[in-house]
């Protein structure tokens, strides 16, 4: 029977008990690689917020944390090595940041029951809970991104797009064209035109899109793009003077590195979120206390406040707010990696909770259920300063177009338990 404790007598259970093991949170990270501008400020974000639970709080209810690093240099092969070979030792949840990687360990985790956050990336489908049992994406997909955009572009052109067109520039790969269907629905939906417009690996050769955006004038580029595909489409878009307030960038498109090589030029251009910007909430203070002061950051302490690092932060929030939530469930402050699962499918996020960590209105209220893995699909807008060198939110974390994705999702996942033999989970 699962029995709901008081914080009270969980800390008496606790004072009472053995030494306790502690609570394991992998970090599949890439340092190295094409990519390690992002993700490095991601896995010193998603270190030192469990390095500050430890220092401050002495762990998650009476239990310290451990972040054991995996290097996967952002390689499919590796991330799956890396999962391997840290699963054993007590890993209650994988962010594994990266599509491919978590596309190959979705079997694997659900087997493993060990539960998967893929947040705002991976199979987007996996919002459907009853398919996909140990997989999360909350709070928000890649096709609650492109409807977010078009949303926005909706708000700005006062509700009609009708005869607009949009490009999209994106990354050559499954990753990239995540976007386009939902896209496609919605152009005939609201009546605008998509030019879709592939870049390839790495990403630095893109003068003939970039001319075509100059033949054809769009009336906005949007952009999935990863790496230094999303530094040489700012300039470009700078050379053919696109104006940059028109030009929206994905949630992975839109980091301090992508916009500062570019300078004054990359002025006005924005890109979606779901998570807040800078260092104006007091959980960073204790940060810098705690951890940075204290000589404990994860990295040299400069990734502070960037994006990435808030992403990091906030992924490893919703990690630690889960695994409290499990050991209210069960009764346990020792939590496996199967009762993390059940605190993840319980979750709900509050203005009341954020505030209370430290973290008012740093990313979208939501609530998950055994049917719903993805949240309540809120999205944002950041605009980036060139001047002051500085992201500011410019829209409110606003609703998606459910009537959409809804039938999406419900198609490409029930598709899925067809080809594999998946009973409903809920």
């Amino acid at each position: 029977m699962k029995i709901k404790l008081t914080t009270l007598a969980l800390g008496a259970v606790m004072a009472a008990g053995p030494v306790m093991a502690d609570l394991v949170f992998p970090s599949l990270s890439y340092r190295t690689g094409p990519y390690a501008a992002g993700g490095i400020p991601f896995a010193d974000g998603y270190a030192d917020y469990f390095t500050l639970l430890n220092e401050r709080d002495g762990g998650i209810g009476g239990v310290m944390t451990s972040v054991p690093e995996c290097e996967t240099g952002y390689n499919t092969e590796k991330g799956v090595e890396c999962y391997e070979a840290t699963k054993g030792e007590g890993a209650l949840v994988y962010q594994p940041l990266s599509t491919g990687i978590t596309y190959q360990l979705i079997p694997k985790a659900t087997a493993d029951d060990i539960p998967i956050h893929s947040m705002g990336y991976g199979r987007t489908s996996a919002k459907n809970g009853d398919v996909f049992s140990h997989v999360f994406n909350y709070p928000a997909n890649y096709w609650d991104g492109a409807s977010g955009a078009v949303n926005y572009l909706l708000d700005e052109n006062g509700g009609d797009l009708s005869g607009k067109k949009i490009a999209l520039v994106y990354h050559n790969s499954a990753y990239g064209k995540e976007p386009i269907r939902t896209l496609e629905e919605l152009s005939e939906k609201h009546g605008f035109e998509l030019v879709a417009l592939p870049v390839d690996h790495p990403g630095q050769e893109q003068k003939s899109q970039w001319l075509q955006i100059r033949r054809d004038k769009p009336d906005y580029v949007l952009m999935w793009g990863w790496g230094v595909m999303n530094q040489v489409a700012v300039q470009e878009a700078a050379n053919i003077r696109f104006p940059m307030e028109n030009f929206i960038g994905v949630w992975w498109s839109g980091a301090e590195h992508d916009v500062t090589p570019a300078g004054d030029a990359a002025n006005g251009y924005k890109a979606l979120t779901f998570h807040n910007v800078g260092t104006d909430f007091p959980v960073f203070e204790d940060i810098q206390k705690y951890v940075v002061d204290a000589g404990k950051a994860a990295g040299a302490g400069d990734q502070v406040g960037t994006v990435l690092y808030n992403r990091g932060l906030y992924a490893a929030m919703l990690a630690a707010e889960a695994a409290k939530k499990a050991q209210e469930i069960h009764g346990t402050a020792e939590i496996t990696s199967a009762q993390m699962r059940d605190g993840m499918e319980a979750l709900e996020i509050t203005e009341a909770k954020m505030a209370e960590l430290g973290l008012p209105n740093f990313g979208p209220t939501f609530s998950v259920n055994c049917q719903n893995h993805g949240g309540d699909a809120l999205v944002g807008v950041t605009q980036w300063d060139a001047a002051n060198k500085t992201w500011s939110m410019i829209s409110d974390f606003k609703p998606t177009d459910g009537d959409v994705i809804g039938p999406l999702i419900d198609a490409d996942s029930s598709a899925y338990a067809g080809e594999n033999n998946i009973s409903p989970n809920c």
